[in-house]
């Protein structure tokens, strides 16, 4: 889909799309809550990341954010008026449990309980994600998800939100970007808790997949009906040439990274070829790994954003370089622009796994935007990009994925992890001084795509 023959009429591009297909927006705690040390909130392994000098782009927090949790309800308002069907948020694991476990704190239950309640009066539909990266930091203490007790305690918070919200919530979701979370937080250290050691990143990955399969049964044992699934974030990966090295090394990322995850979440056990290019690579040394069992999945979700090219230094595994293109049309975060990737994306993963449904968790992109003198945000590269890639889900659907929901990331500007507030990706501008929101011509238009019959 070249940028010149793209459709961005709202009206045709929903024309593929059933009555009843989920349109909604993305958002986690930690990026647009604030209210850090209010109410109870015990500190996340974020809060302590953002104080390491260096360690944040601007040097700024999350203390603040969007304000979201005094704001809700003018953010639920906003979210109705702009047409959501749906809204996915995480709820804050140390503000519900400020050390991780233990005691409850009340208030923190209660304004989640708020939240649901204004979503549900406002006729949008839910989506609880129960863990987008803030672990407590109590429980990094005492040795975060490299601990196999993780498990339990993940578990155990699960059931306990499940059991405060599952009345009025069917629509679960218990990690976002597993492979984020654990490679760069603990391989990278890019990321919280800023660690350096890949033999920690792989016994992460394994308690995620552990922890998943854990919360799931105590969701499914509180919630009756409940939807469970987990996004995994799987952009286009190809190699930078036509070399065998490139090929090889494209087969090789793509297999230690996505199918790490999604081959044991499916059934599979840990991928062959992914398992041998971390052998060798040294990241398991030390670690005794056993097959992770199934996910039990309702959806999958996937959150994409890029084509990766993948381009090989040597044949060493992990000896690689993957980035956009040279001279690929590319966002402000430098990532490769290629929406036919999504549809592409979208067909494998229906013929690898046969899901029994996808839904789109995250799609949108960061520009250098800026409110002009009249107020109007005319962020007319975001609205493109979305146009094209609603218009690739679009192709996905005809062409037999069962896709189920598309939610843009993000509807507010918000705290961009390491990024600090150098980048926005809300399709509403957020003074951040002010705290006054403003919906960009791209809000308009995806109010216009998923305005109710």
């Amino acid at each position: 889909m070249s940028r010149s023959t793209f459709e961005t009429d709202p009206v045709r591009l929903a024309g593929p799309f059933p009555a009843d297909f989920a349109w909604g927006f993305a958002a986690s705690a930690y990026q647009i809550e604030g209210a850090a040390a209010e109410d109870g909130r015990g500190p996340s392994i974020w809060d302590t990341f953002a104080r390491r000098p260096g360690a944040i782009a601007d040097g700024s927090s999350g203390n603040v954010a969007c304000d979201h949790y005094h704001r809700y309800r003018d953010d639920v308002q906003l979210m109705a008026e702009l047409n959501a069907r749906t809204y996915r948020f995480s709820t804050s694991w140390s503000r519900v449990l400020p050390t991780g476990t233990g005691a409850v704190n009340q208030p923190g239950v209660d304004f989640y309980e708020r939240l649901v309640d204004a979503l549900l009066a406002a006729g949008i539909k839910p989506l609880v994600n129960l863990f987008h990266w803030d672990l407590p930091q109590a429980l990094q203490d005492r040795g975060g998800f490299g601990d196999p007790a993780v498990v339990g305690w993940f578990a155990d918070y699960a059931a306990l939100v499940a059991a405060k919200l599952g009345d009025r919530v069917k629509d679960w979701m218990t990690f976002n970007e597993p492979a984020v979370f654990a490679f760069l937080g603990h391989a990278d250290g890019i990321h919280a808790p800023g660690l350096r050691d890949w033999p920690t990143a792989m016994r992460v990955a394994d308690n995620e997949l552990r922890a998943h399969a854990a919360a799931v049964q105590a969701i499914r044992a509180e919630v009756e009906g409940a939807r469970i699934g987990v996004a995994i974030d799987v952009n286009q990966v190809a190699p930078a040439t036509d070399s065998e090295r490139d090929r090889v090394a494209a087969e090789q990322w793509s297999s230690a990274r996505d199918a790490w995850f999604l081959d044991p979440l499916f059934g599979r056990g840990y991928p062959t070829l992914g398992f041998e290019a971390h052998r060798e690579a040294g990241h398991l040394d030390g670690v005794d790994l056993s097959e992770p069992p199934a996910g039990d999945l309702d959806y999958l979700g996937l959150n994409y954003y890029r084509r990766d090219s993948v381009s090989a230094r040597s044949d060493r595994p992990f000896d690689w370089e993957i980035g956009a293109a040279p001279g690929s049309e590319q966002t402000l975060m430098d990532w490769h622009v290629a929406p036919d990737g999504l549809r592409d994306v979208l067909i494998d993963l229906n013929a690898r796994y046969a899901p029994a449904e996808i839904m789109v968790t995250e799609n949108g992109a960061a520009y250098p935007d800026a409110s002009e003198p009249d107020g109007r945000v005319r962020d007319v590269d975001r609205l493109e990009y979305l146009a094209r890639h609603i218009a690739a889900v679009g192709e996905a659907l005809r062409a037999g994925v069962p896709l189920t929901g598309y939610y843009v990331w993000s509807l507010l500007d918000n705290y961009e992890w390491s990024l600090g507030y150098t980048r926005r990706f809300g399709i509403v501008r957020v003074d951040f001084d002010s705290q006054r929101r403003s919906a960009k011509d791209s809000a308009r238009w995806y109010q216009r795509l998923i305005a109710r019959p």
